[in-house]
């Protein structure tokens, strides 16, 4: 496949539509009292940042003696059910996890449940366009097992090997916080931008602590290729986590949660994403087909824009 085939149909993946967005978070055993509060915070923390999303957000989320295997099954048939293709469903992991060099486990309260079992639950759901983040120790175990074209899967450690317990969780959440993390400005932080703030933040951590670290965080968005830590434009690497929106804040809050804008805003961030893939595609393009293409989706991005400040 050429370059310019491949971004395009990474492109049809990576579009955003004007659906519903289905959030499952689940905070998994602490097996000791200060990781079994660590987790229960963060997973409530997350629970009340997502909930201001948008009014097309869905939010579930597991904690304490409701983080089972069972819950974790119902709650996956519930969203199955309502999920249609045009949605997205989001899945965060908080807690340990394990992996004996073969199979990653998530540890739960009972069974725990596996990578393969985890993928057999999210391919159930309809909705085409997917991101799991799993912050858990030996995380990037998982995501062999996890990865499929129109999935973006994040793990906080490079290899099933890094099994100690993580921070990027911590900072996946601030970065939901953080205006910071909104690097382009456009009061929206994607999934790519909380990947690279976490990462960042994490990287930090461990350079204050003057510690050797013990996670590196990988993802992997296109579906079939090897997990890498940083966005590339070869191979469309970062193109689908850009597209996922996950929190708005100031007239994007707004705007989401205004049924009379929420086209609008719809049509905008279809718009800086389709930026975001010209760029991608830019080395297989023309540089006049590229500069018109580009002008083009400018303009009209103004003209959505100044449709939403009335």
């Amino acid at each position: 496949m050429s370059a310019g085939l491949l971004l395009a149909s990474l492109f049809v993946s990576a579009l955003p539509v004007s659906g519903a967005t289905y959030h499952l978070t689940v905070a998994g055993l602490g097996g000791e009292p200060e990781y079994e509060q660590q987790f229960e915070s963060l997973a409530k923390d997350l629970d009340k940042v997502l909930r201001t999303s948008g009014v097309d957000a869905h939010v579930e989320t597991l904690v304490g003696k409701e983080a089972t295997r069972e819950r974790l099954t119902e709650k996956f048939g519930v969203i199955s059910s309502q999920a249609r293709p045009e949605d997205e469903f989001v899945l965060i992991l908080i807690g340990h996890g394990s992996f004996d060099g073969v199979e990653y486990k998530f540890n739960l309260i009972g069974p725990d449940v596996s990578a393969e079992e985890l993928a057999r639950l999210c391919d159930r759901v309809p909705a085409k366009r997917q991101l799991i983040v799993n912050t858990t120790s030996a995380s990037g175990g998982s995501v062999p097992a996890l990865e499929r074209q129109g999935r973006a899967v994040i793990a906080a450690t490079k290899s099933g090997t890094e099994k100690n317990a993580t921070v990027f969780g911590r900072y996946w959440v601030e970065a939901l916080h953080d205006p910071e993390a909104d690097v382009d400005k456009n009061e929206a932080i994607s999934a790519l931008e909380a990947f690279r703030y976490a990462a960042r933040k994490t990287a930090a951590y461990y350079e204050s602590e003057k510690r050797l670290a013990t996670e590196h965080a990988i993802f992997e968005d296109t579906g079939k290729g090897e997990a890498v830590r940083a966005a590339a434009s070869e191979g469309g690497e970062g193109l689908l986590l850009s597209s996922i929106t996950l929190v708005r804040f100031g007239s994007a809050e707004r705007a989401a949660n205004d049924p009379g804008k929420h086209a609008l805003l719809a049509k905008k961030e279809e718009l800086e994403h389709q930026i975001d893939t010209l760029k991608y595609q830019k080395a297989a393009m023309s540089e006049d087909d590229y500069k018109k293409q580009l002008t083009a989706a400018l303009l009209e991005l103004a003209r959505v824009q100044q449709e939403l400040d009335k």
